[in-house]
Parts: C-alpha cells; structure tokens; sequence
C-alpha cells in the first residue's frame, strides 16, 4: 500500500493539477483510435551497404507509392522519379541540379510544395505532437504551419503560408528541402526490425551499423554473423579466426582493417613464410583457416556437451586423405606444416603470436567496441512485437516436432528457455568484467552449433576448404527447417512465447528462399515468413532477388521483393529506383489501430494509471497543486 501511494505521489509530481491530468488522459486516448504505424522487418542484410542504404532511403518503396498516389495523374513518371530521387539522396541530387542551373524559384517553389504534400499524407496518421517531435528542431515550428495550412474565406492563410514559402526561397531552400526530404523518411517507417545477420560477406558491415545507428526506432534479432563477431569482440579466439577467415575468403578486409583498425600483416608475414604462395591472400586463407581449426578443436574438447566431436578432423589427415563420418576422402591439399600429428590442436608458437595480436586488436578497438555495444543494446535473440515473433536461425527441434532438449552450464534448456538462457550468456560475454572461457566457448557455438537457436546447421567447414568432391557430404539441417511447413508446429512455437492469436505469425531470416526454383517466403499457411531474399550479392543468382522487405501497416502484411540495385550514381542520373514487387500476404478485416498493439496496451496501462490519480484527487488522498 506505501509503494502504490509512493508511486503516485510521483506520478502526480507530472500531472500536478486536475486539468493536467484530463489533458493527458483525452490525449492518449485519442492516440488509442489513430491507426498502428508502419513496421518494416528486413534480414540477412551482410555488409551491403549501398542497396540496404537505398531500400532505407526509398523506404522499400513506399515513397514511390505515396508519389504516385498523389501525382500519378498529374505528373509523368520521370517527373514522379525525380522527385522521389530528391527524398532519397537530397543533398545530392540538388548538387547536381544545381550544375544543371535547373534550380530556379519556380522550380523550388513547386518542388516545396510538392514535398509537402507527401509530408501531409504521411502524416495523417500520427498525431500532430508526434509529426512535431519527428520534425528537425530548427524548421519545427514552420513545417508545422505549412503541414496543416487551412482555406479561410478570405485566403489569409494562404497569403501568410506563401510569405513564408518566399522568405524560404530567398535565405536556404536547400537546407529546407534537406529537412522535409528526412521528415518524410521518417514518417513513412514507424519502427525498422533487423531480423539478423548486418555481418560478413559484404564489404561495408560497418558502415550498415552507422547507418542503423541514426535509425530513429529500430530493434535487431541477432543472427548467427553478429553474434561471431560480437563473440570476437568479447575476446573468443574461436569467434576472432572465423571473422578473419570469412574477411580474407570474402574481400572484405576494408571493414576489418579501415572500419575497425585490426591488421592483417603479422597473419600475411606467418602466412608467407610458413606456406610460401604467390598470392599473399592465398597463404593467409589458408593461414588463419589452420588455426581456425585449431581453436575450435579446443573449443569441441571443452566442451563433450557441444556432441560436435565429428568436427575434429586435423586429427583424421593421413597421407593426403581425411576421415570424416567413416568415409575417406582425398585432400585438394595436404601441406599442413604445422600441424603436430601427436597433438593437431595446438598453436605453434608462431600461430600463438599471431593470434595474440589479433586478439589484443579485436579488444582494443574502440569502433567495433561502439558498434557492439549497439548491438547489445538494440538487439536480442528474439522479439515479440505486436503479436509477432522474431528471430533468425530456429527453435531447435526433434524429429517428431517436440522442442529439442540441450545441455549447456550443467542445466538443459529448451524452446524458449534456451533462448533466454543464450540471451544472458551473450550479454554476460561481453559486458562482465571478469571473462569466463566457457561463456567465450559459448558465443562460438551460437556462431555454428548444429543445435544452435542461431544456426541449426551441421557447417562443414573444413569439407569445404580441403575437399574437392562437394557432392560427397552434405550440411544436415535441424528438423525445425523440414517441419515449419506445418502449421501446428509454427502454432506450437508460437504458444512457447506467449503468442496464441490466430493473426500471429514467426518471422525469420538465415535461410534464402530461393525463388528462382519455385520456393515461397510464406510457409505454413501463412503462420511463418522467411524474408532472407538475398541481399548479399553472391546470393542474387541462387535466390533470383535482391532481399525482401516485410511491411506491417494498419492495413496488414505486405512482402516486397526487390531486384538489385544498380548504384547511387545511377540513380542521381536516371532516377533509376529498385524494383519492388508487392505481395499481400494478409489484410486485415479491419483497419488495425494503435489501441491494438503492444503500444496501445501500455497506452492503456498510463491511462488507468491516471484515472486513479485522479479518483485520488477528488478524494483528497493526494492534495492537488491548484
């Protein structure tokens, strides 16, 4: 009874009088009746920093819609085009008008306006203190104005708007176009979902962050890639020889070296001098892939529980062959200098000072430090967010659809359980003070453990690298990939995290849905959507795409392909846009409002709150300021 009349004495610290109380009570109820803003849910984004910068600018193509909305009849499409290029790249674009001496009065006068009027339909549905809130500080007070300009009988208001439009054009236009082209950016994305997987293969992972980072609300799931490099990052050498490998094997040894300052060279000199090649990157692949194996040997020792001891095949080479599963098979390359028959997993004291430099680089940058932290504090192993769950590897499953059960820190976990369990581990990885090895050991299993809620996958790595013949073995999946066709077992999952509404749904990344041989993103009747379309450059022939984009309005599901995007240049020039194509995967009966989303209920919750404070006033429990 003390805590409650504690807490609104407090809470009446903010609303101090009666009047202030009502005022806030009709305001959020109003909110409760606008409809939900506009989620959109992307994946598997890997490095691509020019297309998933572009999908972000275009807002997966929701802005050409509200163009062509608006103008579609009154304006050309190149005309429509040009203007869209505007909101996308603004400060661009009008650099390269302005060499063109196309931006005249005339011209700024009508590109305001029209800029406006997508800004007004935007907005539409968000309250005009929230419109103001998303508005740049300086220019606030003035978008406000023009956004909700009136006819009045004698057309004061208008004369009064186009005075300020004048003055507009006459000290910045530029910088005003700037501030529209952003505020319409961001009305037209409420929240952005990052299923996993910002990491690896791409060239710019670092630059995405950056990106993400002046996000206005976003979250992540985090995806297998992250979490190997938010492992190197708490200081697993397992995780830190993944990350190189996959650096050096996929060009992109810009993020590694540039974005987060750890050098290569102390690897490149180990790898000429110990297995001499004429291509530097060569040596060093396969440098740093050794030792990789090395370490996670070690890792798989540790720990029996990991059931992962098929891995440790250093230990299985024998005259240019190798064992694996039984089978034998010829190495494309049997020089393995040093690894010592007697004990294959351990570092030559040339491999260990390597690896401490590297070590020491991953800890002590300070960049990719920033960059994890985000991750950590945007981020998770999953989200339920307005009836849907996210996450992006899978719920380890057994082969009759039952949670699989593991065994990790002397306790078993399943379904969700394990998910929270791995959650804490990760946090605790990086953020503890004291680094436990076996919460380090960890963070690699979640990278690539045949029954990791990240992976799920049995990765033969060093088949792979060291085995010509790929149609010899195969990576075995986790049941869940062969039973989330079916929709009770989406619906049993669903129900482990507190999810039973018939309008549900799981959505998931990792796996890319390969369109090009008739595979459909929307499984089990629609319960689950796998959005990882590809992204990444080297999937666009093996998927057909170039990423998915699910949108979530008040209106219900939507999911936009997009083809590849060419470049920025190509768009400053042409206009040239991604193409997207929209499939309705399902529509609400009835237009979905705020009061019906996780929002809404904590909107509920305030306004409960505050009724009682103001039963309490009138009973004179709590005094009233005035």
């Amino acid at each position: 009874m003390e805590e409650r009349k504690r807490y609104f004495t407090l809470l009446a610290e903010k609303y101090p009088t009666m009047r202030s109380l009502s005022k806030e009570i009709i305001n959020l109820t109003a909110i409760l009746n606008l409809p939900k803003g506009t989620e959109h849910f992307m994946s598997d984004i890997h490095g691509e920093y020019e297309a998933f910068s572009h999908i972000l600018n275009n807002c997966s193509g929701v802005i050409r819609e509200k163009v062509d909305n608006l103008y579609g009849e009154t304006l050309s499409d190149e005309e429509r085009g040009g203007l869209c290029t505007l909101i996308y790249y603004p400060r661009e674009k009008l650099s390269r008008l302005r060499k063109e001496a196309a931006l005249t009065r005339a011209w700024y006068e009508l590109t305001i306006n029209r800029l406006l009027e997508v800004a007004r339909l935007l907005s539409s549905k968000y309250t005009r203190s929230k419109v103001r809130k998303a508005m740049p500080e300086d220019y606030a007070y003035i978008i406000d104005e023009l956004l909700h300009a009136q006819r009045d009988e004698d057309d004061n208001q208008v004369r009064y708007h186009n005075l300020i439009l004048g003055t507009i054009i006459d000290i910045d236009a530029e910088d005003f176009i700037l501030a529209l082209a952003g505020l319409i950016k961001r009305l037209a994305v409420d929240r952005l979902h990052i299923v996993g997987d910002i990491f690896d293969r791409g060239a710019s992972a670092e630059k995405v962050v950056e990106l993400l980072m002046r996000c206005h609300t976003l979250d992540i799931e985090w995806g297998n890639h992250d979490i190997l490099w938010m492992g190197a990052a708490s200081g697993s050498e397992a995780c830190i020889a993944n990350v190189v490998r996959n650096c050096v094997k996929y060009r992109c040894l810009r993020t590694l070296e540039s974005g987060y300052g750890v050098s290569l060279r102390a690897l490149t000199l180990f790898a000429e001098k110990t297995y001499g090649s004429s291509n530097p990157m060569q040596a060093a692949l396969k440098a740093i892939a050794v030792m990789q194996f090395k370490l996670e040997g070690q890792v798989i020792q540790r720990h029996p529980e990991y059931e992962m001891n098929d891995r440790l095949l250093l230990g299985s080479i024998r005259n240019g062959t190798v064992e694996s599963e039984g089978r034998v098979y010829p190495l494309t390359d049997s020089d393995f200098p040093t690894v010592m028959p007697d004990n294959p997993y351990a570092l030559t004291d040339g491999e260990r000072e390597v690896m401490d430099g590297l070590r020491d680089a991953f800890l002590n940058s300070a960049s990719l430090r920033r960059h994890v932290t985000f991750l950590y504090e945007k981020g998770g192993m999953y989200r339920c967010h307005n009836g849907n769950l996210l996450y992006h590897g899978c719920v380890p499953l057994t082969e009759d659809g039952g949670f699989d059960t593991v065994t990790h820190f002397g306790e078993r976990y399943s379904g969700k359980a394990y998910f929270d369990m791995a959650d804490s581990r990760a946090r605790s990885a990086f953020f503890s003070r004291h680094k436990r090895q076996e919460e380090l050991d960890f963070m690699w299993y979640l990278w690539c453990g045949r029954k990791s809620p990240l992976c799920g996958r049995n990765i033969k790595t060093f088949e792979r690298t060291f085995i010509a013949d790929k149609a010899a073995w195969h990576e075995e999946q986790n049941p869940y990939y062969r039973l989330y066709h079916k929709q009770e077992t989406c619906e049993k999952i669903l129900a482990a995290f507190g999810l039973t509404s018939p309008y549900s749904h799981i959505i998931n990344g990792h796996t890319p849905v390969r369109t090009v041989r008739g595979e459909l993103p929307i499984r089990a009747g629609g319960r689950l959507l796998v959005i990882d379309g590809g992204f990444c450059r080297e999937y666009h022939d093996t998927t057909g795409i170039a990423g998915y984009t699910l949108i979530f309005n008040s209106h219900g599901l939507r999911l936009k392909a997009h083809q590849p995007f060419e470049s920025v240049d190509a768009a400053l020039r042409t206009n040239h846009d991604i193409l997207s194509h929209s499939e309705i995967v399902e529509t609400e009966r009835y237009r979905v409002m705020v009061d019906e989303t996780d929002a809404g209920e904590r909107i509920r919750e305030q306004i409960a709150d505050l009724f009682a404070l103001l039963q309490m006033y009138r009973s004179g429990e709590i005094e009233v300021v005035s």
